[in-house]
């Protein structure tokens, strides 16, 4: 009757389809099922095209890619008429009403589809059935690197594709056009990386709940660029182990020179190796940077315990040479070398020194001398002054112990022999 023809127009919940829709015959069909259901699985090629890598991150163990994805595959369903034999475009508010593929990242992150200034995803279907389907995806995966070589090392990362309901007795996933089917932009960059090569490959993944599935790995090797990591921590560990080698030619007798050198080069080797540290992840093994900077470290420590050696065997000898020259009276007779370990001063004669055990402070010789004669040029003030000027590099030389003769060839010997060895290995 007229009356129930006009509730039909009125009844908001009757939504005639869109013209599109009636062309598809996409009311007459169940797409909740695959196409072929019950029969061979449904072969669905894939390629991708990478268009960026985002960023690498050696703490999270993760990378972050955008891509096209693209999937073909054929549903008899979606065939329709066409005069000139013409394919039909569509975006996302199709996809919601027929089968897709269920295609997932394995160890993904995250993942979106970019949705900027409206979903990037594109539908094609042509008159026989074939359809190709287009998503633009940014996604986060997990790579499990091996830092044993860091910073030396290349890193192979893969990213998994497969489908999450289906097993290979209901989809059968493969790369559309073969090692073709990967493609790369070709302006793609990493700071810190340089990208080797990209392949594709394929496999099979078992569940034991579920079963065989098809999968397909987009494999890429990123070698990384060492001249960051020469001179923010290989560089400064030279020179800080260098800078302790100066302290074998400093006067074994100069304490304050000598200590407060090596326990700055110690410092600043701990805030090096602390700096590396705190930008990588907490693995369990040694890495070849700690190789590196830990023997560095070595080397500084062991320039400070050098000295130690030195300055303890030079105590012990000063202490034997002065109970043999020690007089009945307790006065010791001193020569230039130990007053100067005593007073500070430098006494070019005997007859300049003060024999007692607690010499005055050199200032005070200096007023007394002044003061006794001004006028004369030949005080022994000035002889010290022009006897130092002259006799400094000698006194060091003869000053020199043992230890520190052998510690300016061995140190940088060993340290040159162990670089050698350091760089063939890992390079």
């Amino acid at each position: 009757s007229k009356r129930e023809i006009k509730m039909r127009k009125l009844d908001s919940t009757k939504v005639r389809p869109l013209r599109s829709e009636q062309l598809l015959h996409i009311e007459d069909h169940d797409f909740a099922l695959r196409p072929g259901f019950g029969g061979s699985p449904i072969p669905v090629g894939i390629d991708v095209q990478v268009e960026s890598i985002d960023s690498i991150s050696e703490v999270d163990m993760d990378f972050t890619m955008t891509l096209y994805l693209r999937h073909y595959w054929k549903d008899e369903r979606l065939s329709f008429r066409s005069n000139k034999n013409k394919s039909m475009t569509f975006d996302g508010r199709l996809i919601k009403k027929i089968w897709v593929p269920d295609v997932f990242f394995v160890h993904s992150k995250r993942s979106f589809i970019h949705d900027t200034t409206v979903e990037n995803i594109m539908l094609r279907v042509y008159p026989d059935g074939n359809v190709l389907f287009s998503l633009r995806i940014t996604v986060s995966a997990m790579c499990f690197m091996d830092f044993s070589r860091f910073p030396l090392d290349t890193q192979n990362c893969s990213l998994e594709l497969e489908s999450y309901a289906y097993n290979e007795d209901d989809l059968m996933l493969y790369w559309k056009h073969g090692n073709k089917s990967l493609s790369t932009d070709e302006h793609i960059s990493l700071s810190q990386f340089f990208i080797e090569e990209f392949s594709a490959s394929s496999g099979l993944a078992f569940y034991s709940s579920t079963g065989w599935y098809n999968r397909l790995f987009i494999n890429f090797a990123l070698r990384r660029h060492i001249f960051f990591f020469v001179l923010q921590s290989y560089f400064p560990a030279m020179l800080m182990v260098m800078l302790s080698w100066v302290s074998f030619w400093i006067d074994r007798r100069a304490v304050p020179a000598r200590v407060s050198l090596g326990i700055t080069t110690v410092l600043t080797m701990s805030t090096i190796m602390t700096g590396v540290s705190a930008s990588m992840p907490q693995v369990s093994y040694i890495k070849a940077v700690d190789v590196y900077l830990w023997i560095s470290f070595l080397f500084v420590f062991l320039s400070v315990i050098e000295y130690a050696a030195v300055n303890y065997l030079t105590t012990i000898e000063e202490r034997k040479q002065l109970k043999k020259r020690g007089k009945a009276s307790g006065m010791y007779s001193m020569d230039a070398v130990q007053a100067m370990a005593f007073d500070g001063c430098f006494h070019d004669t005997d007859e300049d020194m003060d024999l007692s055990p607690f010499p005055e402070p050199c200032e005070e010789n200096e007023t007394r001398a002044s003061q006794t004669n001004i006028s004369n040029a030949d005080t022994p003030r000035l002889k010290r002054k022009r006897s130092l000027k002259g006799n400094v590099g000698r006194i060091i030389l003869q000053n020199n112990h043992v230890i520190d003769t052998y510690s300016r060839i061995i140190f940088p010997s060993v340290y040159i022999v162990f670089n050698f060895f350091y760089w063939g290995l890992y390079i």
